[in-house]
């Protein structure tokens, strides 16, 4: 790999100091790559009205062809901050207004590309807010095949389209997942919940273990909480000031038999065309949920080892 000043064609800037990461990788096979490292850019969904696409201006690398507001990554940063701070410098993509629900990532050895699908959570009009643009259009997802595409974004498409229908969710039983770990929890059983629904806000899982497309799933999670724990509130979305809004995390708190609770919602959102990943250690409970429709059942220790590494990135 070799990395060479910003030439001709660049990505522009605005004016004021240059981002140490914008700069070009070349391959050994002599084909250019755009930021030092890495890039990464936003594909923003909105049911209503489509994907957010941007015209690139002539001069720019593969000018004239449409594809998705990003960029240049920055040093230590994540590729989700890294594409919404460049889905805001070039579309005024506003804060919050989008949460992820998976990456995808291209992975060249000397150099990586992550496509980041967000669900817009609150609707927006972009902004060209940066010489790169010609336009930016929401662009319903049948008629996305229809404009001249950059090469890589027409490349990345088709798996991207059809991962846009997948939704998935986890259901949680608290109570297993909470009694797991002999760490007091039975003096407070609320505050062990509560704890546990803190943790799994922003909890990312590896595309293999859910069984889907992509790179790793940001999923809808519902904690299904009993007895005295059934108070308890669900993580705060994040406000309009912050970045990204929190994951989706909600509390279901069991009328009766927390199992039955557990069954029901995980029908539930099977029913909605979600793919249900269950979690619990109860043996008899994982076949209730198996045949309920969930297409994977992990146990406790799974989860528990799941929260322990993004704890630890």
């Amino acid at each position: 790999m070799t990395v060479v000043p910003p030439a001709t064609g660049e990505p522009r800037r605005p004016d004021g100091p240059r981002n140490p990461g914008d700069a070009w990788v070349v391959a050994p096979s002599g084909e250019k790559y755009w930021g030092r490292f890495g890039a990464a850019g936003l594909l923003a969904f909105d049911p209503a009205r489509g994907v957010l696409m941007q015209h690139r201006v002539s001069w720019s690398h593969f000018g004239g062809t449409w594809g998705l507001p990003g960029g240049a990554m920055h040093e230590g940063e994540s590729a989700i901050v890294g594409a919404v701070r460049e889905a805001q410098e070039e579309a005024g993509v506003p804060d919050g207004a989008v949460r992820p629900r998976f990456t995808s990532v291209l992975d060249l050895g000397v150099w990586s590309y992550t496509t980041v699908v967000a669900d817009v959570v609150h609707p927006f009009e972009p902004v060209i807010s940066d010489p790169e643009s010609v336009a930016l259009e929401w662009v319903p997802v049948a008629e996305v095949d229809s404009r001249p595409l950059h090469p890589g974004f027409g490349s990345a498409w088709p798996l991207l389209r059809e991962l846009l229908s997948v939704r998935p969710a986890l259901v949680v039983d608290s109570a297993n997942v909470v009694g797991s770990v002999p760490d007091g929890w039975w003096k407070d059983r609320a505050g062990a919940a509560s704890r546990l629904a803190e943790r799994l806000d922003g909890l990312s899982v590896s595309a293999p273990v859910l069984g889907t497309g992509g790179t790793e799933w940001f999923p809808e999670i519902a904690l299904v909480v009993e007895g005295q724990a059934r108070g308890i509130d669900a993580p705060q979305p994040g406000d309009a000031g912050e970045l990204l809004p929190a994951a989706v995390v909600s509390v279901v708190a069991a009328d009766a038999a927390g199992d039955d609770a557990i069954v029901a919602e995980v029908e539930r959102r099977v029913r909605e065309g979600q793919r249900v990943t269950a979690v619990t250690s109860d043996r008899e409970l994982q076949e209730r949920v198996a045949r309920a429709g969930a297409e994977q059942v992990r146990s406790a220790g799974w989860l528990r080892g799941v929260l322990d590494r993004d704890e630890r990135r």
